[in-house]
């Protein structure tokens, strides 16, 4: 396997020019990323049971994609397997590690602590992947003060202070719609750049701040149609022709779903 190149500035793989100047990273399409992180869970997996390779093959299908879009995705990072023996796992995992920025861990802060933000606190998988969550907030006076995994819910109005304090680098917004700017505006302020948005609203940031949105019911609109889709052609397998979902009424539907999960969620397929 040849030598990983040098990480970049944003943790994406790099060059380095003659005179030892850094280039500028080559630029990782979005889908690709998300990628990463499923070879990045596998490999973790691989490397727990022992294995010291894995073929394309192999990796593709354990991460449900084919072997040669995994092959195009590692060549983003600079990895490049051995041929006739494939990648080398561990130091594929590390390579995999520095490039998505998981060299040091990422302390979180959770605001908003009702059925869903109470659930997302007492998970404890995120501390396991270099993500623990460090501070979780909420304006309810019975929430406020309680312990959720160790950690105390402290109220909203100390975001900022708090946040700045813990060194908090990615937020979680799990409140209620109404209260999901303000409480965004805070985590902004406290010098939080990444935001986790599971409140059922479009949250205006900083051009600088990223924010990712979980939206489960448009996630379930999206299967829904897959459903239906499937539905339409068994009946038209079985030979009783379509249905009222074949044709421009399943057209508008659609396009009803994704105007709305165009408010803060692109639906691609790669």
């Amino acid at each position: 396997m040849t030598s990983p190149p040098q990480a970049g500035p944003s943790g994406a793989a790099g060059a380095v020019g003659p005179a030892g100047a850094a280039k500028l990273p080559r630029p990782i399409p979005e889908a690709t990323v998300a990628r990463l992180a499923v070879y990045l869970r596998m490999l973790g997996e691989l490397a727990e049971q022992g294995a010291e390779t894995v073929s394309s093959d192999e990796l593709a299908a354990a991460t449900g994609v084919n072997s040669a879009k995994l092959r195009k995705d590692l060549s983003y990072v600079g990895s490049h397997g051995i041929r006739g023996v494939g990648y080398e796992v561990r130091p594929l995992l590390k390579h995999l590690e520095n490039t998505l920025g998981l060299t040091h861990r990422q302390a979180v802060a959770l605001v908003g602590i009702g059925n869903l933000g109470h659930a997302l606190a007492g998970y404890g998988g995120f501390g396991g992947r270099g993500f623990p969550v460090t501070a979780l907030f909420d304006v309810d006076p019975d929430l406020v003060g309680i312990k959720i995994n160790g950690i105390v819910v402290e109220h909203a109005r100390d975001i900022i202070a708090v946040c700045r304090d813990r060194g908090v680098t990615i937020g979680m917004v799990a409140t209620p719609g109404p209260a999901a700017q303000g409480a965004c505006d805070l985590l902004v302020r406290a010098g939080v750049t990444c935001i986790l948005n599971f409140a059922p609203v479009v949250l205006q940031v900083p051009e600088q701040v990223e924010v990712r949105k979980v939206d489960l019911s448009v996630e379930l609109q999206i299967l829904a149609f897959h459903v239906a889709r499937r539905h339409v052609a068994a009946l038209d397998g079985s030979g009783r022709g379509g249905s009222a979902l074949d044709g421009p009424g399943l057209d508008v539907g659609i396009a009803s779903r994704n105007g709305y999960a165009l408010h803060g969620h692109v639906v691609r397929e790669t």
